[in-house]
């Protein structure tokens, strides 16, 4: 199915995943909020919502550059709003903007668990409230970047406050898609296989060179869309992996989506065993 004419509201779009998952969408037509803090260059992080909107317009879509602070709900509300005057109605949320911090709860000021707590768990609240009126009327999507609930040891052992932001996560998909069943509209989470090469690889897992065992953002580009373009809520309330559902969409060959086609074997990224 086409992405074509459906307006995505995207957080955290300026770059990564979000803004891959943006470019899908764009070469079906669709149109495409870029919601993000990023409206000036960053020295180190390339992408702002206005080079993402130029990218998103000639890729095929209609581009709305909107800068957002996920943490201000009426800022949040205010940019949903906008949105939908300006293009008619929202037909999917998703939920990518992320803050990470691999620390655990002796080394982390509080602060940065504030800040991971408000930006993770804490914004798909607010931006899946303040979309719902017109996601009532869409019956539409969504979709927020979170693992599966694989509830180990290991997993809080060495950066228990991330873990905790990030279950946040998947646990309210699970609540919303009980709690919006009456509303026909579709919830689920997406989480990677392996790693993928974006920023926050580079800056809290090793670099660079850690991009030679990744994946490209494409592959959660592609996985968003079959989600997002699944008919009713067929899939609703699953926590997905990104090669789990498009294999299941009949996909078999992903070696296209190695960053490094020499590199070695991929690393599995968090939460996953």
């Amino acid at each position: 199915m086409s992405l074509k004419a459906k307006t995505l509201f995207i957080t955290g779009a300026s770059r990564g995943i979000g803004r891959e998952i943006a470019l899908r969408a764009a070469r079906d037509g669709a149109n495409v909020v870029i919601a993000a803090k990023s409206a000036n260059a960053h020295a180190k992080l390339p992408g702002t919502i206005f080079s993402v909107a130029e990218e998103v317009e000639a890729a095929g879509g209609r581009a709305l550059p909107l800068q957002l602070d996920v943490r201000d709900e009426a800022a949040v509300a205010l940019a949903m709003a906008r949105a939908a005057e300006h293009f008619g109605g929202i037909d999917a949320l998703i939920n990518n903007a992320g803050a990470i911090k691999l620390l655990g709860v002796e080394a982390l000021e509080p602060k940065r668990f504030d800040l991971m707590f408000q930006i993770n768990t804490r914004a798909v609240m607010v931006c899946s409230q303040a979309a719902l009126p017109y996601l009532k009327q869409s019956q539409g999507h969504i979709l927020s970047l979170s693992p599966p609930l694989n509830i180990a040891n290991k997993w809080f052992a060495q950066h228990g406050p991330y873990s905790v932001t990030k279950y946040g996560m998947s646990m309210l998909t699970l609540g919303m898609h009980e709690e919006f069943k009456k509303y026909g509209i579709s919830v689920n989470a997406l989480w990677p296989k392996t790693m993928i090469a974006t920023a926050a690889i580079e800056f809290e897992l090793g670099g660079r060179d850690a991009f030679k065992r990744a994946r490209t953002p494409a592959i959660m580009a592609d996985a968003a869309h079959a989600i997002l373009s699944s008919g009713g809520r067929s899939i609703s309330g699953r926590l997905l992996i990104d090669e789990e559902i498009l294999r299941e969409q009949g996909q078999s060959d992903f070696e296209q989506y190695r960053f490094d086609p020499a590199g070695g074997a991929l690393v599995p990224d968090l939460f996953l065993d």
